[in-house]
């Protein structure tokens, strides 16, 4: 069964609660929240924490491996790092790619 978009949202939340737990600097709890760009979230680092957290997350609660930095990733021409709502759409069509 594939994950709604629901889920994935879900997902990329929970993630976003684990990042913060952690941090200095939380990042707000939106899919409107810029992550990257003028007034982002995070800096380079903060967002392998985040990317990494977001990966975990996918796999626990979907029971999907996705990796999130790979070659598809980084040549978007829009950034799907962009804002926390950008970044599920990308792992929503990176699950629907999938066989």
């Amino acid at each position: 069964m594939a994950a709604t978009p629901e889920q994935i949202r879900e997902c990329v939340l929970r993630a976003i609660d684990e990042y913060n737990a952690s941090e200095e600097r939380p990042i707000p709890r939106s899919l409107d929240t810029v992550l990257l760009g003028a007034g982002g979230a995070v800096d380079s680092l903060g967002l392998v924490r985040l990317v990494m957290a977001v990966e975990r997350r996918v796999e626990d609660d979907l029971g999907v491996p996705v990796s999130l930095t790979d070659e598809k990733a980084m040549s978007q021409r829009t950034s799907p790092f962009r804002t926390t709502g950008t970044l599920a759409e990308y792992i929503a069509s990176c699950l629907a790619a999938r066989p």
